[in-house]
């Protein structure tokens, strides 16, 4: 498995990183035994950069993690974000970035994963009633007691990774890019790169769309929240459906999948950033592990963006609320 570095001067990672959160309800039912051969097979390929969250099934996908690293430790570097906040129903809170409840999500989720440490610990969005100084201070002081190895953030604007990174190194960014969400490129990613920020890329198949598996009609398992969000709804997924042909019929004749040719895209925008894969199935850890080897050419990467516009995207990737969350 080819490596990258999270940032200037961060920590070397796999080419690729497993996102975990598909096995803990997000997209319907997983198998449990499934997902932890998963992990496993990711680790045994070579992909040590495992990404979870504490609120992935409220605790579920951390215990996940932790049965599939377990007497691995030292193979695995483990990602977690914090600050959602949780009601029995499921339902989203809100966050909560305040230094005491920083401390508290991460020894929760030190117990939940059976270590001792977490390699990079993450807000999951910014709390705009807490000055992401406070935030990241509360973390600063986690890697002064051994507790957190690197420090990230999600989903957050550049001017708030400015302020962040003035308090600590920040390590990587979290953040959704594919080939039909390109926002980050006019201003959050020139700022990572200037201030030697890595970047982690998850969304790459933009949640399985760009895979080609949905189909128009398609109707979404019970527990799957994509079936709620806007980019699904049928109208919107008739239309986005034929980009996805489009992005087929480039693969295919390169005698690779579309799925593969969206991760091979993302990996070729630069070796400071780092994909995240969610799957829950092997089959599909597979497939993303051959897409390392296809290189796009300039001519294959210009003709990939005239082929799929994000302009001629329908719908938006989160609700209205939830996109108002984004870029704290």
């Amino acid at each position: 498995m080819q490596q990258r570095v999270l940032g200037a001067n961060g920590p070397n990672v796999s080419a690729i990183g497993l996102g975990c959160m598909g096995m803990s309800g997000s997209y319907g039912a997983a198998d449990e035994t499934e997902s932890v051969a998963t992990i496993q097979a990711a680790l045994d390929a070579g992909i040590n950069l495992l990404n979870t969250g504490d609120f992935y099934g409220m605790g579920h996908n951390e215990m996940l993690v932790r049965d599939a690293i377990r007497g691995r430790r030292d193979q695995a570097f483990v990602a977690v974000k914090f600050g959602v906040l949780r009601a029995p129903g499921g339902g989203m809170g809100g966050f909560d970035g305040r230094p005491a409840a920083v401390k508290n999500f991460l020894t929760y989720t030190l117990q939940r994963l059976g270590t001792d440490h977490v390699d990079l610990y993450q807000p999951a969005r910014v709390d705009p009633a807490v000055p992401i100084e406070e935030t990241i201070g509360a973390i600063a002081e986690l890697v002064q007691a051994g507790y957190v190895r690197h420090i990230g953030l999600s989903e957050a604007s550049a001017a708030t990774v400015r302020r962040a990174h003035k308090v600590h190194p920040i390590a990587a960014l979290e953040i959704e890019y594919s080939l039909i969400d390109r926002g980050i490129e006019a201003e959050v990613l020139p700022t990572l790169r200037e201030l030697g920020i890595g970047l982690v890329a998850y969304g790459v198949l933009s949640r399985g769309l760009l895979g080609g598996d949905l189909k128009p009609g398609q109707p979404f398992a019970p527990g799957d929240y994509r079936g709620h969000t806007p980019r699904f709804q049928p109208d919107n997924l008739a239309q986005n459906h034929k980009l996805v042909e489009a992005l087929a019929g480039f693969a295919a004749e390169h005698g690779t999948s579309a799925a593969q040719v969206a991760i091979a895209w993302v990996l070729a925008r630069g070796p400071d950033i780092v994909p995240l894969i969610g799957t829950k199935r092997r089959t599909r850890l597979a497939e993303a592990i051959a897409a390392t080897e296809l290189v796009l050419s300039p001519d294959d990467l210009a003709t990939l963006d005239a082929i799929i516009r994000p302009d001629q995207v329908a719908g938006t990737r989160y609700s209205a609320a939830q996109m108002a969350l984004l870029n704290g």
